[in-house]
């Protein structure tokens, strides 16, 4: 299991986008638990991004829903263990 770390711009990202439905806050919190299980199940619908968010990935957490992340590795040396960084949530429009 993969342990979740949530940047600044997320946080906000992530207020401003439940401000508009609280019905979104329980499905993303369901979904981001899912991720933290495993991040490449089918439901989640991972995958690479190309272009300028090159070497990120993306999942979806509802029809109009993505979240951005990026798969990091500690920077401690006995430890192979990785960690999910999220770096952004919104509308397809509004993260890719």
């Amino acid at each position: 299991m993969r342990e979740l770390v949530l940047t600044p711009k997320f946080k906000r990202a992530f207020r401003k986008f439940v401000n508009k439905s609280n019905k979104l806050q329980a499905h993303i919190e369901s979904t981001l638990e899912l991720m933290k299980q495993d991040i490449f199940t089918a439901q989640l619908g991972t995958h690479k991004l190309s272009g300028e968010l090159s070497g990120l990935y993306a999942s979806i957490c509802g029809y109009d829903c993505r979240i951005v992340f990026s798969i990091e590795k500690h920077n401690e040396i006995e430890t192979d263990k990785e960690f999910i960084l999220l770096l952004d949530i919104g509308t397809h429009d509004e993260v890719y």
